[in-house]
């Protein structure tokens, strides 16, 4: 009984892989990525939208949702009030 369960799971998963690879073999003859049906994959920002990066830490953000710092002439963009303070304290 135990051989029939074990043998059912490993048919399943090759089964499955086998699936999802001629399904990419398809994908990449439509040369179209297929449409995912998970509402966790958020799309990112169109390609057009300009992002700024944070000078402290890196990440890239949207300039109408991050904070904004003047210094001098330059307009600075930050992720987070923390990542602002950081860069106030190195300048100071």
């Amino acid at each position: 009984m135990v051989r029939f369960i074990l043998l059912f799971i490993l048919l399943t998963i090759v089964a499955r892989m086998f699936w999802r690879f001629v399904d990419g073999i398809f994908e990449g003859a439509r040369g179209q990525p297929r449409q995912s049906r998970s509402p966790r994959s958020a799309k990112p920002p169109a390609p057009s939208v300009p992002m700024v990066r944070d000078p402290v830490c890196g990440t890239f953000v949207l300039p109408d949702r991050a904070v904004a710092l003047v210094d001098g002439r330059e307009r600075l963009y930050f992720c987070s009030d923390r990542c602002r303070d950081t860069y106030r304290a190195r300048t100071a």
